[in-house]
Parts: C-alpha cells; structure tokens; sequence
C-alpha cells in the first residue's frame, strides 16, 4: 500500500513513455501489446521500445509486470479480512494465480498469502488494544491542509482528514488545522473513480516549502479511506522523515538555543549508528540533555538505550558498569510520560538488559498507543524470537518493515529475520537476511557472531572464515565467553548453536 510517488527524474521522461506508464498503472489487469501503447504514446512501436530501453533500462512488458506486481502488492497489504489471493491475482492481471504465487515469492521472499496473513495480523493487534492519546510534549506540529477532491468524494476525504488527525496524534505528531507555528504541512489530493481512484498526499516544511515525504495509494475504495487500518499505514509512512526532519531542525540550532528535547534529537542519529564511535557522541549529548532536565522522558529512554548497547555490542571493557548505569535509567524512564517513541526506545534498551517481561509490557504499551511504530513492531519481533516463536517474529519484523521501510533501524529488522531463521534452523536463509542487514548498514559489524554460524551451519565453510575474519577484524579481543556473556536474551538452544559454531570456526575461548 505504501508507494512513494515517481521521483523528480520521472519528469525527463519521453511524453510517449509517461503515457504508457500511466495507461499501465490505470489498467494494469488489461494484457497490454507493445502496439497498444504506442497508439496510448501517440509514437511508433520501435520508438515506444527504444525510449523504454533507454530512460527506464527496461521493455515495455517489464515495466508492466513490475507495475503489476506493485498493485497486487499494495492491494495485499491494504486488504481486507474478505480479500482473495487469487481475486486480487486477477485484477492485477495475473491469470494463472501458480505462477504468481511462485513470481511473488521469488520477487518479495514470501507469498502472497504470507502477505495477506500479515495484514490480517496487523489489523488484528489494532483493534486487541485500546488506543489512546498521549500528551503533547515537544512534538512537532503538522498543519492539516485541504485534501483537494470532486464533490462525490468530499464525504470521502473529510472522514479521511478527521482518521488521519488521530492516527498522527497517536504517533506523536501534534495536528492543527490552523497554520499558526505548525512547522509541516500535509497536503493531498483524491483523482479518479472506482479502481482508478488515486490519493496523493504531500508532507511539507513549512520554513523552507521543502518537500519532505509523499504517499500515495490506488485503487482504494472511499469507504476504505476512514479505516484504522489505512490510515495507521499512512501515518507510520510519514513518522521517519518527520523524525529526520526534527533531528535536522536541532542540528541547525544555534548551540546556546538547544533545549534537551534538541540534544536528545541530536543523539538520536548516533544511538541509530550501532556504532561504538556514534554511542560514544550519543551519551555525550545525552548527559548533557539530563543535566538540563534531569525529567526528559526521550533523553533517559535514549540513554538506558545507548548503555545497553555498550554492553551487546561489546562497545565497552566494563560492562557489568555499563548494564547496571543503563538498568538505573531504564528504571527512572519508566516512571515519566513518553510517545510511542520513547516507549519503544525503552523497550529496546529493557531487552537488551534481559528485563523481557517488563519490555514486553512497556511494547504492548506503545502498540496500544500507536499501533503504526514500527520500532514497537521490531520489538515485538525480538521479543518473540527470545519465547522461541520464530514464525511469529518474523511476521512482526516483516510488519515493521512494511510500515517503514526506509527508516533507520530497518536493516535491523532483516538482522531478527536472520536470526528467527537460524532459531528455526533455516541457517542458509538465516545467512541470506543478515547479509542483507550488513549491506543496509555495513558499519554493525556485531552482525557477524551470528552470520558466521549460519554460514559455517549451512556448509559454507569459505563465507564463515570470511565472517569470522571481518568479525575478528573489528573486534580482536573478542571471545566465545563474552559473546555468550554479554549476548541479547536469546534461548539457550540458540546460544549453543551459536557458540559451538564459533568456536569450530575458530574464535578463541
């Protein structure tokens, strides 16, 4: 359901070229020849074919299939609890539902159905608890502007703009319907009719008319527009560009101007890093953010965050010093009002110091606040991968993932993907997902204590001394007693495999 809209370079494209793109996205289910959309071009079959190859990298037919494919993908992951797999197959133009069973999979690394049980899932925890809204506290304002539309949709978008008020709200997001000091403006538009319905929303700086994010969604029904569900989806979208936008806001401030809702902002990007260097400037910051208000609920949930990770990721050389400092300010966060952010910042860091009974509550917590945090999704992920639930933590990994795919903390959704395969002895796909985190964030280097066992599990001898020489490379004094000392809260079946694979692979005692 979440698509960005066509990046700037879309506008060079060939007149011919953006008509038989927008002739394909209108109907993606009619089987298009090469000729029908050079008579919709208004050009040649061969010059139609030539300006694809040339501005797209790509045929005419590829084009289709990869819009085809983008429909029944947003369709899916918008649906209903009626919605078909093999309807959906269809009126995306897919008319052997097997072979786009197979070409999904291939394509996404899951089914179709996968996909529709997922969606069933996340609307399921939606309505399991109850929502409610948490004080505004160093928010950032959003201007709700006029979603532009026909007169048959007006009762549409009006339901539309009132949902979308709350699902931000719920997400931290301060909403006016007055400019007055807002400091970002969403602004939309609905075109279209039946199937060929499509909602375009804009997030702008206000400041600077920067365009920030986007949002659209096609297809969608009017009566779908007012649901939790939809809108949830929506906000999630918006929540990682607001929150980078916010973090740069701080980082321009003039130094003697910085609150500690600034200075926590200002760590944030390093606490993100997962890197000793960013932890490092991270406490920094946030040591000064508590002096200033020792009550900052984002600052102390931040910091018991920042120790933690010393401790797992082997940032530090006391690290009995380190768990018992973050222990103390996981305890004092505990006790102020936070957004869903600082809850599920807190439940990060209260996994990592092996308090899963009480992360647990803190993360059922932020869903109920937000059920569109994707953070709260991850670690709800970690959370069931350490009750030894595989297939359930990878469905909310996967949640987390679809609901913000570009944030910062998404390559660590593939890192507990891996890591549920490897529990599920799965330990070639285990290996596939945590290449993939390494090469989303090649600096969490940590990654390898258990890509290296996967590959070495997987009978792939040469890749597990490549990974235990790049683990090796980062950390030379590591061991298998502080890997096993100092490791997430995982069951001890995991740990063994782990630990027994290292250790055959060649990682001192």
């Amino acid at each position: 359901m979440m698509e960005s809209l066509e990046n700037s370079a879309s506008s060079v494209l060939p007149r011919g070229v953006r008509r038989a793109l927008e002739a394909m996205r209108a109907n993606p289910e009619r089987d298009w020849s090469v000729r029908d959309l050079a008579e919709v071009a208004g050009v040649s079959s061969r010059t139609l074919q030539r300006q694809f190859r040339e501005f797209s990298g790509q045929a005419p037919r590829a084009a289709l299939s990869d819009i085809r494919f983008a429909a029944a993908r947003r369709e899916l992951l918008q649906s209903g609890p009626t919605t078909r797999v093999m309807d959906v197959a269809l009126r995306c133009g897919f008319p052997h539902f097997g072979r786009f069973s197979v070409a999904y999979r291939r394509r996404y690394g899951e089914t179709p159905s996968q996909t529709l049980k997922r969606q069933e899932m996340f609307a399921d925890a939606l309505v399991s608890v109850p929502s409610f809204v948490m004080p505004a506290v160093d928010q950032p304002t959003v201007v709700l502007g006029p979603i532009e539309a026909e007169a048959e949709h007006q009762e549409a978008v009006g339901g539309l703009a009132d949902e979308l008020a709350i699902a931000l709200t719920r997400a931290g997001v301060t909403v006016s319907r007055h400019g007055g000091l807002a400091r970002y403006q969403l602004t939309g538009a609905l075109r279209g009719t039946g199937r060929q319905t499509r909602l375009t929303l804009r997030l702008i700086e206000r400041e600077t008319g920067r365009h920030l994010s986007a949002h659209r969604s096609d297809g969608t029904a009017g009566d779908d527009f007012a649901s939790e569900q939809f809108v949830t989806r929506i906000a999630a979208a918006f929540q990682p560009c607001l929150r980078l936008a916010e973090i740069n806001r701080a980082q321009r401030k003039a130094e003697r101007d910085l609150s500690p809702h600034d200075l926590a902002l200002r760590a944030m990007p390093g606490v993100l890093s997962f890197d000793a260097d960013g932890n490092s400037r991270a406490l920094d910051l946030l040591e000064r953010a508590r002096e200033r208000n020792p009550d900052d609920a984002l600052a102390t949930a931040l910091e018991a965050w920042a120790h933690s990770q010393r401790v797992v990721y082997h940032f530090t050389s006391t690290p009995q010093q380190e768990r018992s400092r973050g222990a103390d300010l996981a305890t004092r966060a505990r006790t102020l009002a936070g957004d869903a952010t600082v809850l599920a910042v807190l439940g990060n860091a209260l996994a990592l110091l092996h308090d899963v009974e009480t992360a647990d509550l803190v993360i059922r917590k932020a869903l109920a606040v937000d059920g569109g945090s994707a953070w709260a999704w991850s670690r709800s992920g970690w959370l069931d991968l350490y009750r030894g639930d595989a297939e359930s933590a990878i469905e909310r990994f996967k949640i987390a993932l679809d609901l913000a795919p570009d944030d910062a903390l998404a390559f660590n959704n593939f890192v507990g993907i891996g890591c549920a395969h490897f529990d599920a002895g799965n330990y070639a796909e285990a290996a596939r997902w945590q290449e993939r985190a390494l090469a989303e964030h090649p600096s969490a280097l940590w990654v390898h204590r258990t890509l290296c066992p996967a590959h070495l599990l997987a009978g792939e001898g040469a890749a597990a001394t490549r990974s235990l020489g790049a683990l090796r490379l980062r950390y030379p004094n590591l061991t298998l007693s502080e890997v096993k000392q100092n490791f997430p809260p995982l069951r001890a079946s995991y740990r063994d495999r782990m630990i027994g694979a290292l250790q055959e692979a060649g990682l001192a005692a």
